[in-house]
């Protein structure tokens, strides 16, 4: 595989000596200002991915091309996001890849959208739903942005009341009352298909259980996700004292015919 050489327009991941992350975008006769100093961006293009450079102060730079992962940690919130820990899980127990049909709700900053997408891709498709037309809107810039608009239908309306799409692979469901989603993902979902929601509170997670419970699904399981980084060094090793903590619970279930 060629080696990445950064380009104008190019959007790096800049890792400064104090570790510090910064998303940027090449342009020339720009310059890129921190607290340890300022880089010119024009010394970065056709620079190689993962080049070094030093600030005006001698501060040291790291450039990287940003994974998928980091653009969607970068991209401007406008509500809550969903955090990389969970991600990770709802790909793992949703079973999501290339070739998958999925409806998502709500699409709200397009975090998820975005992620679930990006795995789906060439042959699947996304089907993210949202109240709000405005959340719409700006989601439809971002996968433009992302290059993921051909494999997403961005779409406004109420999971609640109506899903159009047949037999799909999962639902992923991310709104304030999942269990009113119930039986509409239920007829839309193919026998066995998976259903993901996610909710910050306990008694949304046993509101949403009972309706699963009622509502034709089995297999239902909920999780919690705690991450907490290490501090590595040579006999001093131990964790960090602050950790990403609670985020969401996250129920999963599988539909069975009845």
């Amino acid at each position: 595989m060629q080696q990445h050489v950064f380009q104008e327009g190019d959007r790096v991941l800049i890792v400064t000596e104090k570790k510090k992350r910064y998303m940027v975008q090449l342009r020339s006769g720009k310059k890129f200002h921190t607290s340890e100093g300022f880089i010119d961006l024009s010394n970065l293009i056709g620079q190689p991915s993962g080049c070094v450079l030093h600030s005006n102060t001698g501060a040291v730079m790291q450039v990287f091309k940003p994974t998928f992962l980091d653009l969607l940690i970068f991209l401007p919130r406008t509500t809550q996001i969903v955090y990389p820990k969970d991600l990770g899980y709802i790909a793992a127990v949703s079973g999501v890849g290339p070739g998958s049909r999925v409806v998502e709700a709500g699409t709200g900053t397009g975090v998820l959208a975005a992620f679930l997408t990006y795995l789906v891709r060439p042959t699947g498709r996304v089907y993210s739903y949202d109240v709000r037309l405005e959340n719409i809107e700006t989601a439809t810039v971002r996968m433009r942005q992302l290059g993921l608009l051909d494999y997403i239908e961005l779409k406004q309306g109420d999971v609640c009341e109506k899903i159009v799409e047949r037999e799909l692979d999962a639902a992923v469901i991310d709104i304030p009352e999942p269990w009113r989603a119930v039986q509409s993902c239920y007829d839309a979902l193919k026998p066995s298909g998976v259903w993901v929601s996610l909710s910050p509170t306990v008694e949304q997670v046993v509101q949403t259980y009972e309706a699963l419970e009622a509502g034709g699904f089995s297999d239902l399981s909920c999780v919690e996700l705690l991450l907490r980084n290490m501090r590595v060094k040579r006999g001093m090793t131990r964790p960090e004292f602050l950790m990403r903590g609670h985020t969401t619970y996250l129920v999963t279930a599988r539909k069975i015919l009845r």
